[in-house]
């Protein structure tokens, strides 16, 4: 295998599909390639996406799109074990509302739902972040945890798994921050939605991750407490962590 693989895989039918090999814990030693992956939806993925998964040994993947999410795009791969995580995209709906009722909605405003968005994964979805850090526990299997852009909710998995092995802060940021190089915007009906609106939703930025971040610390204590007392992802489980997906 190679020392230093591509991060991004480049597959055809997901922009959004990257590992979290590589990145530098605290004790000095990385996190292994070729384990963890997260992306955006996997529905169109070509055939030859699906051989270079399987050549890697990817044979769980883990969803976080809602219930009309996944019933609207579903795949299905043969040799894939699919897990359903399901957080429901309020800020979708939230911001759907608003235009429906005439109101001309504003980037800012935009940028305030996304926000809202991120502290509802930390105070309302913690159960099933630590669903996938169960699932994580179990053995070092290669997997895959998406979302339908991968960004928010993948995005902020992301940074848990990172955080919880010991990967600092400002690091677990830039590879939050990657969505914006790699993810293609899916093309769709602009004509109630302004485009700079469409960039806020369709893009990330720091303020999304720090709102989420900055209630963990205020409401729990930091990092730490938070994976301990709100997803069961204490001493002993960051221990076994760091032995399945961290070089010796």
């Amino acid at each position: 295998m190679l020392q230093h693989p591509d991060r991004s895989l480049k597959l055809s039918g997901a922009s959004n599909f990257r590992d979290l090999g590589g990145y530098a814990a605290t004790d000095g030693r990385e996190v292994k390639w070729r384990r963890l992956f997260r992306s955006d939806h996997l529905a169109s993925l070509t055939p030859q996406d699906e051989q270079a998964l399987a050549a890697l040994g990817v044979v769980r993947a883990f969803d976080f799109r809602g219930a009309g999410e996944r019933a609207a795009v579903p795949y299905n791969w043969s040799g894939m074990a699919q897990h359903s995580l399901p957080i429901e995209p309020t800020v979708v709906q939230r911001m759907k509302d608003l235009i429906d009722a005439g109101h001309e909605i504003t980037p800012a405003e935009t940028v305030e739902l996304m926000q809202q968005t991120y502290l509802a994964f930390v105070h309302d979805n913690a159960a099933r972040f630590g669903s996938l850090f169960e699932h994580l526990l179990q053995n070092d299997q290669p997997l895959v945890f998406h979302c339908t852009a991968g960004k928010d909710r993948t995005g902020f998995a992301a940074a848990l798994i990172l955080l919880a092995l010991g990967v600092p802060r400002d690091v677990v940021m830039q590879d939050y921050l990657l969505t914006n190089d790699l993810y293609r915007m899916p093309t769709i009906n602009t004509s109630k939605t302004p485009q700079e609106v469409l960039n806020v939703l369709w893009r990330v930025q720091e303020a999304f991750l720090d709102a989420a971040l900055q209630a963990v610390d205020a409401d729990y204590g930091g990092v730490d407490a938070y994976l301990s007392d709100e997803l069961g992802v204490g001493t002993k489980e960051r221990a076994r962590l760091n032995e399945l997906y961290l070089t010796r």
